[in-house]
């Protein structure tokens, strides 16, 4: 008998990812006067966190290869979301920052994850919401470790 990828857990998963990522790219492509790209988000959000990291953290933190986040952030800057600066102690070094346009999308982006969000749990019950996410998180800690 031939395995049946298509009846897999993980097909069923990259099939839910993509559908994801495409409703997310639509959604915030309709954020006002905003070229948000899907991922970007992903990489603001790491500087709402913590503003003023260094571009290779950037790429550890979201797991992308340094020419990704090198693309995103020339993006990104010629939209005035982030800038780059030389480290301090280091020149070699190169931390970003949000400008306040960047700091201002904080908001719109995540009520728009908010939407996705609603869109995509529609009719399940709060106990499956918690499940489902428990045992994404399971899947991830599996993989990290191999």
């Amino acid at each position: 008998m031939r395995y049946q990828i298509e009846e897999t857990v993980g097909f069923a998963l990259a099939q839910v990812c993509k559908t994801h990522r495409y409703a997310i790219d639509g959604a915030l492509r309709g954020i006002d006067d905003c070229e948000l790209r899907v991922g970007q988000e992903m990489l603001l959000l790491q500087l709402w966190r913590e503003d003023g990291v260094t571009q290779s953290q950037l790429g550890e933190r979201l797991m992308v290869e340094p020419p990704t986040v090198t693309k995103m952030l020339q993006r990104m800057e010629g939209e005035g979301m982030v800038e780059r600066r030389s480290d301090s102690g280091d020149a070699r070094v190169s931390r970003v920052f949000l400008s306040a346009r960047g700091r201002a999308l904080e908001q719109e982006v995540a009520a728009t994850w908010r939407t996705v969000e609603e869109q995509a749990i529609a009719g399940m019950s709060e106990e499956e919401r918690l499940l489902l996410r428990r045992l994404l998180v399971q899947m991830r800690q599996n993989l990290c470790q191999h």
